[in-house]
């Protein structure tokens, strides 16, 4: 054996039958085809109007949902105010709120209360009727302190912000009985 095992292989200057010593020929040339430059479209404006695009879309979404919560939720004004009777799809206008001076029969009751605390108002005319509520939910505004002498059997006054309908049906039902309070 004479030196290297792949001394037997043909190399590039090996001569293979039917061909004439010396290099192999190159393959004929193959042509390509002739095509235009090819271009890519957008480029780094196409994505910049695409990330906008996206923004502008989930602003878009954001929006939607705060408005869906705030019309479920009443806080968008006038939605959750309305009565069986008014039409579908108008708001009635806002109900205006006046300050309605109220005696509580009893002034004990009135020393539990604060200002921004909500109650229930009941007229009784007499011990044989049926109480019956005058304001629900009304928001106490002042409390005024009581006195020594003010804490006789005269009760205790008390300011409420009621609607001006609500204030006119306290006034009349003052004059011939004494109010309690319920707290909301």
């Amino acid at each position: 054996m004479s030196g290297s095992p792949f001394s037997s292989l043909p190399g590039p200057t090996a001569s293979v039958a039917g061909a004439p010593p010396g290099p192999l020929p190159a393959p004929p040339p193959c042509g390509v085809p002739a095509f235009p430059p090819l271009r890519v479209r957008g480029g780094s404006g196409h994505r910049l109007r695409r990330a906008v695009w996206r923004q502008r879309r989930s602003m878009a979404a954001g929006l939607a949902l705060t408005a869906a919560a705030l019309a479920v939720s009443g806080f968008g004004g006038g939605g959750g105010g309305q009565g069986a009777d008014a039409a579908p799809g108008r708001a009635s206008p806002p109900v205006r709120l006046v300050s309605a001076p109220v005696r509580i029969a009893d002034a004990a009751t009135v020393r539990l209360l604060r200002p921004g605390d909500r109650v229930d108002v009941v007229a009784s005319e007499g011990a044989g009727t049926k109480a019956r509520v005058l304001a629900e939910g009304a928001r106490v505004e002042q409390v005024p302190a009581v006195s020594a002498e003010g804490a006789s059997g005269a009760g205790a006054l008390i300011v409420l912000a009621v609607p001006r309908t609500t204030a006119a049906d306290l006034a009349g039902a003052g004059i011939s009985g004494g109010f309690a309070v319920i707290l909301c």
